[in-house]
């Protein structure tokens, strides 16, 4: 019988990177809700909010095309007594979401006091972002397939071996911003490679910090003798 073929060797290892960037524009969403017993009065109230919401962001030069109302709903929202046992009134609620992307950052305070000022009720969310994205990732990628080499590289030396060329290489599905705070306890592994950035305080209440864009690869390697 013919000898069979020796099967390959290999190691298989994954690699991570995180680059901290700052920021240089901020998605926010704003919601507006309005109640009344008329339906009519409550579209009207919550129309004119909106109305002053977009007129204020033009106001600070944010542009058109950024600015979108982008949610509605209606309901019925009635008024019961303490006790919960009694209704008071029936009325109408309206909701309105309003999407805004702000490229100056420092314009970020006063738009968020500008449009509680004039009637949104929350400000849903605010997400921090940068324009170069497919730069920092295509950097962040880079650095996870070093690190990745350089631990097959770490654990084939101490076996006596040596790393040949790769089988296979996948990339894990990552979220690429997640949210970097300074003074955070800065805790990784060993084939986890990190560049830092610097942050950016925005004028008032909001601070801005960093956010970091991630990548995670894994490779499988194939092992020969020294």
């Amino acid at each position: 019988m013919a000898q069979s073929k020796e099967q390959s060797r290999t190691i298989s290892v994954s690699g991570e990177a995180e680059i901290k960037v700052v920021p240089d524009e901020a998605l926010i969403h704003l919601g507006v809700e309005t109640r009344s017993k008329s339906l009519d009065a409550a579209r009207s109230e919550n129309d004119k909010r909106v109305s002053d919401v977009i007129a204020a962001a033009k106001s600070l030069g944010i542009d058109a095309k950024l600015i979108q109302t982008d949610y509605l709903s209606v309901y019925p929202s009635d008024e019961w007594e303490d006790d919960g046992r009694k209704k008071k009134s029936e009325l109408y609620a309206m909701n309105k979401s309003i999407t805004i992307i702000v490229k100056d950052l420092k314009k970020l305070e006063e738009l968020v006091t500008t449009t509680l000022k004039l009637g949104v009720n929350r400000v849903q969310d605010i997400q921090f972002r940068t324009s170069e994205l497919r730069k920092f990732r295509d950097q962040a990628r880079v650095m996870a397939v070093r690190a990745a080499k350089e631990k097959a590289e770490l654990m084939a030396k101490e076996l006596g071996q040596t790393v040949g060329r790769p089988d296979t290489i996948s990339e894990e599905d990552y979220s690429y911003y997640a949210p970097y705070y300074r003074g955070r306890a800065d805790m990784r592994t060993q084939n986890v490679m990190s560049s830092d950035g610097s942050g950016l305080d925005v004028d008032g209440s909001i601070a801005v910090g960093q956010i970091a864009v991630k990548a995670k690869v894994h490779i499988v390697f194939q092992l020969q003798d020294k």
